[in-house]
């Protein structure tokens, strides 16, 4: 479901080549939940945009949902962005006019081709909300949400088009204890569902809840 050989990528810094990412392998089969662990500044989060066709300039082989990325034109991207991976992020990416539910809708209402009618879509992000045990919670806007619940409607988001695939970028970082080893336990019950997932952190606990744990450092990818 996610397959990168030999992807390397470097950023231009005052002139000169940095190198994050150095021939990286990566297999992600369906079911699996995968978390990559490093620290601060390993090329995580630039190897999570580079899986999710949100970074293009890269060097190897990079294949997610059965489209390979090289070559696709930005249109071809956004659409399977939309259509088959969703995205988790650390300051969950609310907006914050909305409401929980009119947060969830907005990738339908933005989606390309999109026929469903409105009471249609609405009814289907009550429904992703009411899997995160957010049924009651739907009409607040992100503020009067604690962050487990901010993440909790962003993980909504994320699934409400039925991806194949769903990437998280420190989805607990901001969430107590608690309240983030929630959000890795949902993470397992959806690979467990058949979902191919793939977690970037700093965070060794979501390793108790893996089925992988590799470790990104200077670049490089090793079990």
């Amino acid at each position: 479901m996610i397959r990168l050989r030999g992807v390397s990528k470097s950023f231009r810094d005052a002139g000169r080549e940095v190198p994050v990412l150095r021939g990286v392998d990566l297999e992600v089969a369906p079911g699996e939940l995968v978390a990559i662990v490093g620290p601060s500044g390993s090329g995580k989060s630039t190897l999570l945009y580079v899986a999710g066709a949100l970074d293009r300039d890269f060097e190897g082989e990079v294949v997610v949902a059965d489209a390979a990325l090289a070559g696709l034109s930005q249109e071809a991207r956004a659409d399977l962005r939309n259509r088959a991976v969703g995205f988790v992020f650390q300051s969950f990416n609310l907006l914050q006019g909305l409401s929980a539910v009119e947060n969830v809708m907005l990738p339908a209402l933005l989606r390309r081709g999109a026929r469903a009618p409105l009471p249609r879509i609405r009814e289907e992000a009550h429904e992703a909300l009411a899997a995160v045990g957010l049924a009651d919670k739907a009409e607040q806007p992100p503020a009067r949400l604690s962050g487990g619940e901010r993440q909790r409607v962003a993980i909504a988001r994320a699934l409400s088009a039925s991806p194949r695939v769903l990437l998280a970028d420190e989805p607990t970082g901001n969430l107590d204890a608690a309240t983030g080893e929630g959000i890795i336990r949902h993470f397992a019950e959806l690979a467990a569902g058949g979902l191919t997932v793939l977690v970037v952190t700093h965070e060794e606990r979501v390793s108790r809840a893996a089925s992988r744990v590799l470790h990104l450092a200077e670049g490089r990818l090793s079990a």
